[in-house]
Parts: structure tokens; sequence; C-alpha cells
């Protein structure tokens, strides 16, 4: 594929449990563009199976403070309140694009805000369930938290939900493929579009 070109954000975003991770990881795995995920980083402990630099990069309290301090962050947040931290390096994302590459940022809402305020021309999807329905019976199919965080995440998915009319493209991850194949359309209208501006 071609580099020529500087690349492009796509900024994806939704809430927990509308299968955000599993259709970026689809359409990574065949992109119709030269889409590389940026790798976002955490204070929170890794879970099972994570491994620092290619699921996140795990900073602690001490460094993720300082690097904030600093402004190395595109956007970052405490996504859960008083719970870890979230954030994209400035760097990851300006090296990506300087290569061509389009550069896939899977943030919460807060952060998408952010970085679509910074770069307007950002590719913004957000990926969503059919109904808040349909998110509660997933988190509670994952069986990975208490009742008490179920609560709290379904009450966040309502004010992200909200907060869908904001990004360009709306997707409802309802059957994964057929997700899948709408997030490659989108990009690919994108790419037709980039060329014939230029």
């Amino acid at each position: 594929m071609p580099t020529a070109r500087p690349g492009k954000l796509v900024v994806v975003s939704g809430p927990s449990g509308a299968g955000k991770t599993t259709v970026t990881r689809r359409v990574l795995a065949e992109p119709p563009v030269p889409l590389v995920r940026s790798v976002s980083a955490t204070t929170r402990q890794p879970r099972p199976g994570e491994i620092d630099g290619r699921d996140y990069l795990f900073l602690s309290d001490e460094e993720f403070g300082r690097r904030r301090s600093q402004g190395d962050f595109l956007e970052c947040f405490q996504v859960f309140g008083r719970d870890a931290w979230y954030g994209t390096l400035k760097s990851t994302v300006a090296a990506g694009l300087e290569t061509g590459n389009w550069i896939l940022l899977e943030i919460d809402v807060q952060g998408g805000r952010e970085v679509m305020r910074l770069h307007p021309d950002a590719v913004s999807i957000f990926i969503r369930p059919r109904c808040l329905e349909e998110l509660e019976r997933r988190l509670r199919g994952r069986g990975t938290e208490t009742e008490g965080a179920i609560v709290r995440r379904l009450r966040r998915a309502a004010a992200e939900l909200a907060e869908a009319e904001h990004y360009r493209y709306q997707v409802i991850n309802d059957d994964v493929e057929r997700a899948v194949q709408e997030i490659n359309d989108i990009l690919t209208q994108e790419a037709e579009k980039t060329c014939s501006t230029n």
C-alpha cells in the first residue's frame, strides 16, 4: 500500500460491552487502508494474557503523572471516576501518521471528544449495541464483574450513548461480521475522498 501521503486518525469509541475490541481486531486483521492500532497507556494493572506494549503501555501512577504534566498526551482521562488513567501519547500518533499509516484510536468518549476537537478531520466511528438491554446482557454474560461494577458501567453507558451524535459515523454491532464490513466500507469511502481531494 502506498505511504507517500500523511496518514489519518480513526477514532473508535463506544460503551463498555459494545464489542469495540472484537470488531476493531477483525478490522485490523485485513484493513482496506494501511491501518495501525495506537497502543494506549494506562495505570491499571494488566489483565491475564495482556502484554505490555501490545495491549497497553502499562505505566505507574508516577510515570503517567509525569508524562501528563509534560504535555505528552494527545488525550488522557480517568475513565471510570477514581479508577485508572488512560491516555494516547502524542509521539506514538505522530510517528505513525508521518509514515502514511492510518492510526486507529480505540478510546473512551471523553478522549474521543478531545481528539476530535484537536483533529476535526479525524474519521470518528461510534460502535454501539442496538439497545441498553442488549448491553446489559453482554456485560452480565462476561461474568467478570461485580453487580456494583455492572450498574456503574450501565450508568456510564447511557451517558456515552448520548455522545454518539458527535461522531461522524455510528455502527450498530448486533452482528460482528456486518459491523466489520460496515467499518471497512467507511474506511474505503474515506480513502477515496482523500484521493479525490489530492
